[in-house]
């Protein structure tokens, strides 16, 4: 989340915090069974009724997630200790009268869940997302802030963003904003350091990890973060000015945590129930999606979301460049960082082309209408069947796919241009003097780069306000690049997940649109007998039952639906997954070296 913090704030925070504050403490007496005792106090109050709230949604998620529900234990008491009677006017807030002047809400928080997103307390850390923990009182949002911890364990340390103080546990921030957008983690965990320059600054990066590994896991973790946020530095030009000189990856690597990352102003959430060992490191893949935010959505920022609304979803059009360029620069950045692989990368290409090729949702939203479903998909609850696998795609993986092709067609036409320069112009012109992006501003910095606005009209129409698929094999020929069919001549019916209850196959996921399997009515829940004389009784019957076919074949197909035994004819389609390779060394030219390598870096053996 953006926070702007003026001149007079910034030397506030440093200066002078005796004038009135609102001040936290928090203790974890009761860890093992995951609660916190929090306490709150307001000074002077200057409204008859103090309105005390829970937030509703978080910095970085668009969606709702009534934090109110894990709030018990509720009190309040006035300057001189007195009982005071709350009334509770909705599920998110507490009223409080007859007040004189002060009042200090005391409340008992549930909290068993470490992701970017909710908390988590047990015996090996206190692991806070700041609005899934604290309350908040309406007309104390410009107070300064001081929260005060008691650690559960004397060798706890924290991690954050927020100010130390002289006291240990003691942290400030200049106003609720920045208060809630300063994700904390105590525990023991080890922390690794080293500096980065920028326009004559010095900041200090932190890579404070909560895990279970050894001081080699941290040293080469430590070494590709390095490399990694060298890269970002190179895509900008500069770092941004973090606060108090400082910025913080808060990583929580055990098997007790939910996998997740969430990007904050100086910050960043990591989870993952995997070790760095087991997961071999891939856990680099989100430390750099993450940190690219710091740049693009932190200061980078769509005006729609400005300012936040902790009461209330938050909608913008513009996830499919926030959310889903980042993760284009996040696997792009670890290869020309030298920590992945040519072929790798490749991988990852085969992944966008076929994603933006075969999500059916493309026919129902653009990019854009895919970014205002954020709040419905967005880590967002619902026990009612959707049917979003046919009706929607992620503006995560398909805006993804659309930075891929807008750098591709970039380098093609403008040979000395390419997306780099474009976020470095969005940065310079948006970022760096944190003035909030329109939706048009997009299309215009892109035009304006290039000096040619027909080209980034045409783009915009046809890719972002439209629904056309960038043709990636024309693309990613300039490159060397050669796409075709994965399995030529391989029957298909459509992808399917089965739940085998017993020996019935029972399909566990939607059936996509425009399939074979979806054409004859197959559905979710359905359970499938037999294909052609093959009775289907587990997945490898399945797959062999279908390798009897070739494409444009006709069988029968019999399912039970709801208590119905069907028998349907379907015919078999090739197989449309697409693979992305190199071409040949003897066809693969000078030109289609120099264009790759301008892209994806140098191409060498990894160590």
């Amino acid at each position: 989340m953006r926070i702007i913090l003026t001149v007079f704030l910034i030397l506030y925070s440093h200066f002078s915090w005796a004038k009135n504050e609102v001040s936290y403490k928090v203790s974890f007496e009761n860890a093992v069974h995951h609660e916190a005792e929090i306490s709150a106090t307001f000074k002077d109050i200057k409204t008859a009724v103090l309105e005390v709230k829970m937030s509703r949604s978080s910095p970085g998620r668009y969606a709702l997630h009534e934090f109110a529900k894990n709030v018990y234990h509720v009190k309040a008491v006035n300057s001189k200790g007195e009982a005071l009677v709350i009334t509770r006017p909705n599920p998110y807030q507490w009223n409080i009268e007859n007040h004189d002047g002060q009042v200090t809400v005391s409340y008992t928080l549930f909290a068993d869940r470490a992701d970017g997103t909710y908390s988590q307390i047990d015996r090996t850390h206190a692991h806070l997302n700041i609005p899934a923990t604290f309350i908040w009182a309406t007309g104390f949002e410009n107070m300064p802030v001081k929260v005060r911890f008691k650690p559960f364990d004397k060798s706890w340390k924290v991690a954050t963003q927020l100010r130390k103080t002289r006291k240990k546990y003691t942290y400030t921030a200049p106003n609720l904003a920045y208060f809630m957008d300063s994700p904390t983690e105590l525990s023991d965990h080890q922390v690794s350091k080293w500096t980065v320059k920028s326009n004559g600054k010095k900041y200090k990066i932190k890579l404070a990890v909560h895990h279970n590994g050894n001081d080699d896991d941290m040293d080469k973790y430590t070494r590709q973060a390095k490399a990694v946020l060298e890269q970002q530095k190179l895509v900008f030009g500069e770092y941004p000015d973090f606060d108090y000189g400082e910025y913080t990856f808060i990583a929580c690597y055990l098997p007790h945590v939910s996998g997740d990352g969430m990007e904050h102003r100086n910050s960043t959430i990591l989870t993952s129930s995997t070790s760095l060992d087991e997961g071999e490191f891939a856990q680099l893949g989100t430390l750099s999606h993450e940190f690219f935010h710091a740049w693009n959505v932190e200061r980078i920022r769509p005006k729609a979301l400005e300012p936040f609304d902790f009461s209330a979803a938050n909608m913008t059009k513009s996830l499919w460049f926030a959310e889903g360029f980042t993760t284009y620069y996040g696997d792009l950045l670890i290869r020309r960082a030298q920590e992945s692989s040519i072929d790798e990368y490749i991988e990852t290409v085969t992944d966008i082309v076929n994603q933006a090729n075969f999500f059916p949702g493309r026919k129902y939203f653009t990019p854009e209408g895919a970014s205002m479903m954020a709040a419905f998909t967005d880590a967002g609850t619902s026990i009612d069947k959707t049917n979003f696998r046919n009706i929607f795609f992620s503006y995560y993986i398909y805006g993804r796919a659309m930075a891929l092709a807008l750098d591709l067609s970039i380098r093609a036409n403008f040979p000395d241009k390419s997306l780099d320069d474009y976020m470095a112009m969005m940065w310079r012109d948006f970022g760096k003097k944190e003035q909030p992006y329109t939706r048009d501003d997009l299309r215009l910095t892109l035009g304006k780069l290039l000096n040619d606005q027909k080209f980034a009209d045409d783009f915009f129409n046809n890719h972002i306000h439209g629904q056309v698929i960038p043709d990636f094999k024309t693309l990613l020929a300039p490159a060397g690049l050669l796409v075709e069919v994965a399995n030529e001549d391989e029957a298909y019916l459509g992808g399917v997940s089965f739940s085998f209850k017993g020996e019935a196959a029972i399909i566990s996921s939607t059936i996509k649109i425009d399939t074979p399997l979806y054409r004859v009515g197959i559905e979710r829940g359905d359970q499938i007998t037999k294909l052609g004389r093959r009775t289907i009784r587990s997945k490898k019957l399945w797959k062999k039952a279908i390798e009897q076919f070739e494409p444009g074949d006709t069988t029968t197909i019999e399912f039970i639906q709801r208590g119905v035994t069907l028998s349907k004819k379907i015919t078999l389609i090739e197989n449309p997954e697409l693979a992305v390779n190199l071409l040949s060394d003897n066809k693969t030219t000078d030109q289609h070296k120099l264009f790759r390598s301008a892209w994806l870096g140098e191409e060498k053996e990894l160590d």
